[in-house]
């Protein structure tokens, strides 16, 4: 435990350069009196580190001084791999830097860990954008993420399903999110944090004027929390329906039998809900409520009417 501690405390200080006692103990969940000793334990090995007092002070690596990573287990040696996506990184315009990287990172592990993640690279695969997605519809991406780490403010163009179709907005670009294939940019604005779907960016120019992120502000919890709330307004109603055993198997709902099963589903409108359960044909039959039942049936007749001939 204390080993994998004191390469933790190292790789943090080699990755952030100075560091006080106390954020390297919130860092590594031990007390100041802990970092005191595994401090000097690093120096005892050889570790060239040295402490600055006053208030500006802190631990810090001597200037040029870098450990390999001769630490990672087999485990972590394959998650690295596993991680590295390089779809994802090509379209940050990242393909070149993270080739670059896995071969560093190879380089520096031993003979039987680099065989490790040679396995993950052979054997493992992500493809993340559904069977039907066009890969080439975010040319914006690489302007985005570029503003994103500069943290630099933007002016888009945005093309929304409500009217108007096309709004233009300076926003704040927080922080990118790959959610199924799909970019999101997370944005601060005049109304608030705002998510944009990066396909329907039309038009982006990146200006000079730099911000700051909120205070508090983490990309990951606003994600969370973004996603809930979705949740929550997604399925505000519910349909009573009757399903054959296809039909439930395809809702992700237990048959009753072999015969016909009745239970209530949610659904987030009559709009959305008439087209899913259009999907499943002759499976389904709607039974309450009575507005979505009568759109279905009128559909059904259009239709049965136009293939008639």
């Amino acid at each position: 435990m204390r080993a994998s501690r004191l390469v933790t405390l190292l790789l943090l200080l080699q990755n952030r350069g100075r560091m006080t006692a106390r954020e390297l103990a919130e860092e590594l969940e031990v007390s100041v009196r802990t970092v005191y000793r595994d401090v000097e334990a690093l120096g005892g090995a050889g570790i060239p580190l040295y402490g600055e007092a006053g208030h500006a002070g802190g631990y810090r690596l001597v200037d040029g001084y870098r450990t390999r990573l001769t630490g990672l287990t087999a485990d972590e040696a394959q998650a690295a791999f596993l991680a590295a996506l390089p779809g994802t990184a090509a379209e940050l315009g990242l393909g070149e830097a993270l080739a670059t990287a896995q071969l560093k990172l190879r380089a520096a592990l031993p003979a039987e860990l680099r065989e490790h993640a040679g396995r993950i690279q052979e054997r493992f695969l992500l493809d993340a954008p559904s069977w039907y997605d066009d890969v080439d519809r975010t040319p914006h991406l690489a302007a985005v993420a570029a503003a994103v780490w500069e943290l630099r403010e933007v002016v888009l163009r945005y093309r929304r399903w409500r009217a108007p179709e096309e709004i233009e907005r300076r926003v704040q670009p927080y922080g990118l999110v790959l959610k199924a294939g799909r970019w999101y940019l997370v944005a601060g604005g005049p109304s608030g944090i705002r998510t944009y779907r990066v396909d329907q960016i039309v038009e982006l120019h990146c200006l000079d004027e730099e911000f700051t992120l909120p205070e508090g502000f983490g990309l990951a919890a606003h994600w969370n929390r973004y996603l809930a709330d979705f949740r929550a307004r997604l399925h505000t109603g519910e349909a009573l329906v009757r399903l054959t055993p296809e039909g439930a198997r395809r809702l992700g709902v237990t048959p009753a039998g072999d015969g016909w099963t009745e239970t209530r589903v949610p659904i987030e409108s009559i709009d959305h809900a008439h087209g899913e359960f259009l999907r499943l044909g002759g499976d389904v039959e709607v039974m309450a409520p009575a507005e979505l039942r009568d759109r279905i049936a009128a559909t059904v007749r259009t239709l049965a009417t136009r293939y008639a001939g």
